[in-house]
């Protein structure tokens, strides 16, 4: 089946696209008895169909992800029943360590890489959710009963396809949250048992871990809108004492834009004599962005002298995984002291030990 194919999955009780159900964050394992817990994968949301020979692969902005990833359409035909639909993560596994800068590789518009890079970098599918099983629409049923329908269909499957681990135990749930980062996953997904499947819905919860770090503020961009500060770019002294780009923070309100506009200014003053990132040819002028090609990526050096204390969630080939969130200045703290040792790293574990963990 094609990317770009309208035919109808025959014998499936309904098409694609297809939203799949969200969750919204908070803070720590939920104290409630009617959750059931999950590793929350690091990787592409994935819907997918199964009708006899068709395969259908859909993103969670429902565009088709079936052309990126080839080789996992025929092992979705062997072993998975003749129609089917499922939630899932693509993911893509390097040494036995989740590797998502790996996995956006993926998205090419080339068929000749896509199919390199298919056999270099071939993706894995973790489903964690049922749809439906032949002629029966499993969305309004419970969570609890979808999982175990779910389990029925994955009893057998080996690699690619995996079934996602679950625990009611809480105890059990925080020892994977701990431990489970190390191998390159994201935090917990709980999942009301008795709760149906809610299509573009945050009915989930999703406990992430959040830390804090002081970094050295070297740089901005402006708003899209064209006003104020629209993020602030990060660095971190490494052991050779070079300040590396680190990721940027941003989500500032109108108002908080354009106070910070405002204080970086003295900064702005001859700040790329001796800036450390002087060489960069993007600095005040229009670059390409990966995902936008429409996308400002210019930005405007500052005098690297002053620290902000940012909230992030995880590292990943050291740059902040997400966008992070300032919390303070810290004219407290000099810039020679942001480096990377401040910076709390996981104990690597094998991804063999969270789909397979012991108990």
């Amino acid at each position: 089946m094609s990317d770009d194919t309208s035919d109808e999955l025959a014998g499936l009780p309904f098409q694609p696209p297809i939203k799949p159900m969200l969750a919204k964050a908070v803070v720590g394992i939920p104290d409630r008895t009617d959750l059931l817990f999950e590793p929350k994968w690091d990787g592409f949301r994935c819907i997918v169909f199964r009708s006899g020979a068709q395969v259908h692969l859909g993103s969670r902005n429902s565009k088709p992800l079936t052309r990126y990833f080839p080789e996992l359409v025929d092992p979705i035909r062997d072993q998975m029943p003749d129609c089917v639909v499922f939630d899932c993560e693509i993911i893509v596994a390097i040494d036995n360590h989740l590797e998502f800068d790996q996995l956006q590789q993926r998205i090419h518009p080339a068929e000749s890489r896509v199919n390199m890079l298919a056999e270099k970098t071939p993706a894995d599918i973790v489903a964690f959710d049922l749809l439906a099983l032949g002629d029966r629409d499993f969305r309004a049923s419970p969570f609890a009963e979808r999982r175990a329908a779910l389990e029925d269909v994955f009893a057998n499957v080996v690699a690619p396809l995996h079934l996602t681990p679950v625990t009611r135990d809480h105890a059990i749930a925080q020892t994977w949250f701990v431990d489970f980062e190390g191998a390159g996953l994201d935090g917990l997904i709980a999942k009301p048992a008795t709760e149906p499947y809610a299509e573009n819905k945050r009915s989930q919860l999703k406990v992430k871990h959040i830390r804090s770090a002081d970094a050295v503020v070297a740089g901005y961009r402006i708003h899209k809108d064209g006003n104020g500060v629209g993020s602030l770019m990060l660095g971190l002294f490494d052991d050779n004492g070079d300040l590396r780009n680190v990721g940027v923070a941003a989500s500032f309100t109108k108002v908080r834009r354009a106070e910070l506009l405002e204080e970086l200014a003295p900064l702005t003053e001859n700040a790329l004599d001796d800036h450390p990132w002087a060489s960069w040819n993007e600095a005040g002028a229009q670059q390409q962005h990966r995902w936008n090609a429409g996308k400002d990526m210019g930005w405007l050096p500052v005098r690297p002298e002053w620290v902000a204390e940012v909230k992030y969630g995880s590292t990943l080939n050291g740059r902040f995984r997400e966008v992070t969130k300032m919390l303070r200045w810290r004219p407290d703290k000099e810039p020679a002291q942001c480096t990377f040792e401040q910076l709390d790293e996981p104990v690597p574990i094998g991804l063999d030990k969270v789909l397979e963990p012991d108990g």
